[in-house]
């Protein structure tokens, strides 16, 4: 079934994902951090609910992994492998929702970029499981990101340029977690991690709908 989303509710949506934006900016940009992680949260589980109106099933189960996964490393703030695994999984849905779309496999591209990953974090002497899994994890978000690019429809630009974004959080999250907090790039990375993020799930619940309501 194609059903549009309502106009009315899509702005409804957008309208309080951008208060929410605009709240937890306000916290971060202060010092206030530790306060934004209800409203935080809040944005996903927002995301989730409304792409379970759309048409494509595989974005809400995408979402909900997400969901599980910020619970881990956003609320509670430790099960860290689990979080990753998590995203990982998340991951492994976009790949399918991918294929599906017509997009190549590409699975030389994906093969040498987990390999990299994983032999730059041995270089690095950095080689625990959690960074293990959180360069594998990576290498797939970007071999998605690639390939979203490749596939045609107004839809898919959402969902390509919502992987892009989702890139660019987890540049700042790696630079957060290895810089030290004197940097001058720690801070603008703290920030920049939901900076980017909110809005790349947004870009991905959106994208669960006709191509034609993502362009409005």
């Amino acid at each position: 079934m194609n059903r549009p989303v309502p106009s009315p509710l899509r702005a409804v949506f957008l309208s309080a994902e951008g208060v929410l934006y605009a709240l937890f900016l306000a916290l971060d940009l202060t010092g206030r951090g530790g306060q934004s992680v209800p409203i935080k949260y809040a944005g996903i589980v927002l995301c989730l609910a409304y792409s379970l109106l759309g048409t494509d099933r595989l974005v809400p189960l995408a979402l909900a992994l997400t969901a599980g996964a910020d619970w881990f490393l956003l609320v509670r703030n430790d099960q860290y492998l689990l979080g990753i695994a998590l995203f990982l999984a998340v991951q492994t849905v976009y790949f399918l929702r991918l294929r599906r779309a017509g997009a190549d496999g590409a699975y030389f591209l994906r093969s040498v970029l987990a390999l990299g990953a994983e032999l730059g974090v041995y270089a690095l002497g950095m080689a625990s499981a959690v960074n293990l899994a959180a360069a594998l994890y990576f290498s797939q978000l970007l071999s998605n990101t690639l390939l979203a690019w490749t596939v045609d429809g107004a839809r898919r630009h959402a969902f390509a340029l919502g992987l892009t974004l989702f890139v660019g959080c987890d540049v700042c999250v790696g630079l957060f977690n290895a810089l030290p907090p004197a940097s001058p790039l720690y801070f603008p990375a703290s920030v920049g991690m939901w900076l980017f993020y909110l809005p790349s799930q947004a870009l991905i619940a959106l994208s669960a709908f006709p191509g034609k309501e993502n362009v409005k």
